[in-house]
């Protein structure tokens, strides 16, 4: 890899003596990147190694990265924008981030739900948004389907963090999707009653409540239970084995995913290898990678998975086009804001 630069260094530093200066030279290309893995260095490692294009990355949150590249505008070096969340890549897109991309190996490798309808973004790693149970004093098949946390049984005994969380919010999107936004709304409310105390801390923390007993049920996304699996610290890997962990609606549409995904950026001076490097995300070889980086689950079928995943087995995951998860996050904050959902 040529250069890996932070967004909180000072712009010379970052701009120096590469085409991240706005000189597009013809056997690179500049990523700007909000995720943080050790494991993304192999990947661009290994596309340099695959194609001679050398990989220069940007880092901040997506936020910071959406406002560069605006702020940079026709001058912006920015080829590739990587994110995670389709609420956030529903965003940039919505602020002109994003160009559409027509790729046959995209088309091919990619399920049609992991790809925006225009091609102006796709997913490249899936994240399951479970629902988690105290395993002494709960029973799971009180909570079978994401619907069932809204159940007035549950009063007083599920853990969830806040609604600004971007995981929620993509979680709610998708009921609106499924159910439209009368009965979405009549279920946040049902959890908002339910709560075992107001939403406070990370997904981690919810986890954690579970574990303690503070709370029967808890929402999280799967990678933060890993992590606890497979901490270095006994007392995490000890609250880890008190929780079991439930892939909802199986009996229907699946278990809710989100996605690690990337864009082809507006004006990317080095377009075409930017779609190179897009595809390359596709392939086997950094399917493996990119999903590893934060034990998420692969896109591609076939592709070798993380142990404790694989040790889940199959389960149906839900097929609703990352796509609509953005378009209704506007009516989803609403909701939040409307049933007092803080």
């Amino acid at each position: 890899m040529k250069n890996h630069f932070r967004l909180a260094l000072p712009a010379a530093a970052i701009l120096a003596g590469s085409a991240v200066a706005g000189q597009a030279l013809a056997n690179e290309v500049n990523i700007y990147s909000a995720r943080h893995y050790d494991s993304d260095e192999q990947l661009y490692e290994a596309f340099t190694e695959k194609t001679g294009i050398e990989v220069n990355v940007l880092e901040g949150d997506s936020d910071q990265l959406i406002e560069r590249i605006q702020r940079e505008g026709v001058a912006s070096p920015a080829d590739v924008m990587l994110t995670v969340d389709a609420g956030r890549l529903w965003r940039a897109e919505q602020e002109g981030i994003f160009q559409g991309v027509d790729s046959e190996v995209l088309a091919e490798r990619l399920p049609e739900a992991m790809r925006h309808p225009e091609g102006e973004w796709f997913g490249f790693s899936q994240r399951v948004r479970a629902i988690y149970y105290n395993r002494e004093n709960a029973d799971p098949d009180e909570v079978e389907r994401y619907e069932d946390l809204a159940s007035s049984e549950l009063e007083g005994s599920v853990c969830i963090r806040s609604s600004s969380n971007i995981y929620n919010q993509s979680l709610l999107a998708s009921m609106i999707g499924h159910h439209g936004e009368e009965e979405a709304e009549a279920w946040a409310k049902g959890v908002v009653d339910n709560l075992a105390r107001q939403p406070e801390g990370g997904d981690t923390d919810q986890i954690l409540g579970v574990a303690s007993g503070e709370c029967d049920f808890a929402v999280a996304n799967h990678y933060y239970f890993v992590r606890l699996l497979k901490s270095d610290d006994d007392s995490e890997r000890e609250a880890a084995r008190k929780v079991g962990i439930i892939f909802p609606n199986q009996d229907d549409r699946g278990a809710h995913v989100n996605v690690g995904g990337a864009g082809v950026v507006e004006g990317a001076p080095n377009r075409e290898n930017a779609i190179q490097f897009l595809e390359f995300l596709a392939s086997n070889e950094a399917q493996e990678h990119f999903a590893a980086g934060n034990n998420e689950f692969p896109v591609v079928s076939g592709v070798k998975k993380d142990p404790v995943l694989e040790s889940w087995g199959n389960f149906k995951m839900d097929d609703l086009n990352i796509s609509v998860l953005g378009e209704h996050n506007p009516e989803a904050i609403r909701i939040f804001d409307r049933v007092g959902w803080r």
